[in-house]
């Protein structure tokens, strides 16, 4: 309904996994993010008890978050202003010494870092091109200690979405260099990247005034955790300025409020995925607008945004 032709979206179908060129790095998965806030404890608590995250390690002026076994999800450093996405934790399942070969090999400037702070005692740290946000790239956490619950925690961090003067030199280093591959485009201003099955784990969005954190996606086992989840938001008194709705890119059921800083959070479920990356395809589910569906340039219009229908005033697209 809101898609481009099929015939073009399967010519811009990423190769199969066996015929991908490769790169200097294959991201596996989203680890975590690092906000900067000037009031590390009303964040801290946001967070422990709004959205049910465990505090793992804290000192003066930091604190370390988790949803599960690793050692944190969301780190919280005090600064004069409030920022959000300053750091992005990124898992690479290969050796960090060999890596870092490659992407010098590359041209790309990486530093060896012992001493980012407590779970990744071993990183390469590269800064993002067009934002200067900084990357860490680790092999894997410090377990945590902290035991699965089944009550309004997110299951994991989903995805983080970032403002961009040029997405396309952010598209060329994350596929690039990253080894994401395309999952889904509005029109030729946002970009949905992907590094393991799950339809994205970064999203860009360009622009030319907005800089910074478009929002930050925590993810539910399934719509009685979403509703479980909403039901403590509105109990300590954050409420809902979007969904619930169906996005069209990703298919996830979401919702949207703001944390105390005014950094927009969505939870979510219910997110494509690609078990099949020979096939190419989204593993099919009732609500997808095709049969297989493949990664998709969709128009910049209310259905892709909202499947069901409402649309924030002014929209959720803010460019």
């Amino acid at each position: 309904m809101t898609t481009t032709d099929q015939t073009t979206d399967r010519e811009q179908v990423p190769a199969p996994a066996s015929a991908r060129p490769s790169t200097p790095v294959r991201v596996s998965r989203l680890g975590y993010v690092a906000f900067e806030t000037p009031d590390v404890e009303r964040l801290t608590h946001y967070y422990t008890n709004v959205l049910g995250f465990a505090l793992v390690h804290n000192s003066p002026g930091q604190a370390f978050l988790t949803t599960g076994g690793d050692h944190h999800s969301i780190v919280i450093n005090r600064a004069e202003a409030a920022g959000g996405r300053s750091v992005v934790g990124y898992e690479i399942r290969e050796d960090l010494d060999a890596a870092h070969r490659r992407l010098q090999a590359a041209g790309l400037r990486a530093e060896r870092r012992s001493d980012i702070g407590p779970g990744t005692p071993d990183a390469l740290v590269l800064t993002e091109p067009a934002t200067g946000a900084t990357l860490h790239l680790y092999e894997d956490q410090d377990p945590s200690g902290v035991s699965p619950t089944f009550d309004h925690r997110p299951s994991k961090l989903g995805h983080v979405a970032a403002y961009t003067p040029s997405l396309g030199d952010m598209r060329s280093f994350y596929e690039g260099a990253l080894g994401f591959r395309w999952a889904d485009s509005i029109s030729d201003f946002f970009v949905f990247l992907r590094c393991n099955a799950d339809h994205h784990a970064a999203n860009f969005m360009q622009s030319n005034e907005l800089r910074g954190l478009h929002h930050i996606a925590y993810e539910a086992r399934d719509l009685n955790h979403l509703q479980l989840m909403i039901d403590n938001l509105t109990k300590h008194g954050h409420t809902l300025y979007w969904g619930p709705g169906r996005h069209a890119v990703g298919h996830n059921i979401f919702t949207y409020h703001k944390d105390p800083d005014g950094n927009s959070i969505e939870l979510f479920t219910q997110l494509d995925v690609m078990l099949d990356e020979e096939q190419g395809y989204y593993e099919p589910r009732p609500w997808h607008e095709r049969f297989p569906m493949y990664p998709t340039t969709w128009e910049a219009d209310a259905a892709a945004m909202n499947m069901w229908g409402p649309v924030p005033h002014g929209g959720p697209i803010k460019r």
